[in-house]
C-alpha cells in the first residue's frame, strides 16, 4: 500500500495536525530503490527513522496500520524524536507475516513468476475482495482508484518487484521477532493501541497484549471494522488520534 491508505483519515486530522504520510518501498512505490539496498525489516525501520531526521520532525506522533515496523523504530532506530506511538491492528510479536495473506505474499515473492501473476490477478474487482487475501484485509472494498495506485507499480515494473522480494521473501524468525517484541517495553511514552474485532489478519488478542506490553499503553477497540481500519472507519479513527494526541 501506499500514503493514499491515510487519505480519508488525514482529510480530518489536517485542520488541526500536520500529517506526513511517506510511502515506504513495500511494493506500491513508484521510484525503485538501487540493486543493492537493504530492504530488511530493520533496514524499513531505520528507513522511517531517516525520514523523521531528515526533517528534523520532534514531538512525533507515529501511527501504524498493518505494517508493524513503525513500533521498531523503538528497538531498531533512534525514537528521540517520538513523543507517542499509534498501532493501528498492525503486525505484531510473531504474527509477521501476518496471517494467510502475509504467508502468501512470502511464497510468491520465494516461487519464480508467482508474485507477477499474483499482481496480474489483483486488477479485477473478484481478486482484490477474494477470501484469503485483499478481501480479508477490510469490510468495505478499496476505492478502486486507490486500489490501483497500490497495485501497478509492481505489476508493471520489474525493479519495484524486485524491491518487494527483496523484502518479503525471508521474514525474520519467530524467535528473533519475540526477542524484538520484549525490547519494544522499554519505550515508556504514550501509546495507543487501536483495534479490529472482526480482523481476520491481526489477532484479536494481540490488541490487549499490544497495549499492556508498554508501561503507558491503553487499548480502542472499532467495531465494524477489519485490518484497514483507516478504509471502514476513518471518521472513527480520526476522533480517536485526535483525541489520544490532545489528551497526552
Amino acid at each position: 500500500m501506499d500514503a493514499t491508505v491515510w487519505r480519508p483519515v488525514v482529510d480530518r486530522l489536517a485542520p488541526r495536525h500536520r500529517c506526513l504520510t511517506p510511502t515506504l518501498p513495500l511494493g506500491s512505490h513508484r521510484r525503485p530503490t538501487y540493486p543493492d539496498a537493504d530492504l530488511s525489516l530493520p533496514a524499513m525501520v531505520r528507513l522511517v527513522g531517516e525520514f523523521l531526521d531528515a526533517l528534523d520532525l520532534r514531538d512525533v506522533t507515529l501511527v501504524g496500520n498493518d505494517w508493524g515496523g513503525a513500533q521498531l523504530l523503538t528497538v531498531h532506530g533512534d525514537d528521540a524524536r517520538l513523543a507517542r506511538l499509534v498501532l493501528v491492528a498492525c503486525e505484531a510479536f510473531d504474527n509477521y507475516p501476518p496471517g494467510l495473506p502475509g504467508r502468501l505474499v512470502t511464497l510468491a515473492s520465494r516461487v519464480p513468476g508467482a508474485l507477477w501473476l499474483s499482481l496480474q490477478l489483483l486488477r479485477t474487482r473478484a481478486g482484490r475482495r477474494a477470501p484469503g487475501g485483499w478481501g480479508w484485509m477490510s469490510k468495505r472494498p478499496v476505492p478502486d482508484d486507490v486500489a490501483d495506485g497500490w497495485f501497478t507499480p509492481a505489476r508493471r515494473s520489474r525493479t519495484v518487484r524486485r524491491d518487494l522480494r527483496k523484502y518479503a521473501a525471508h521474514p525474520p524468525a519467530r524467535a528473533t521477532l519475540l526477542a524484538w517484541s520484549e525490547q519494544q517495553a522499554a519505550f515508556d511514552r504514550p501509546v495507543l493501541v487501536v483495534w479490529a474485532p472482526e480482523d481476520r489478519v491481526m489477532p484479536r488478542a494481540h490488541g490487549p497484549r499490544l497495549a499492556d506490553l508498554y508501561p503507558d499503553g491503553r487499548l480502542v477497540e472499532i467495531p465494524d471494522s477489519r485490518t484497514l481500519v483507516p478504509v471502514d472507519r476513518p471518521a472513527e479513527l480520526a476522533a480517536v488520534i485526535d483525541g489520544f494526541v490532545a489528551a497526552s
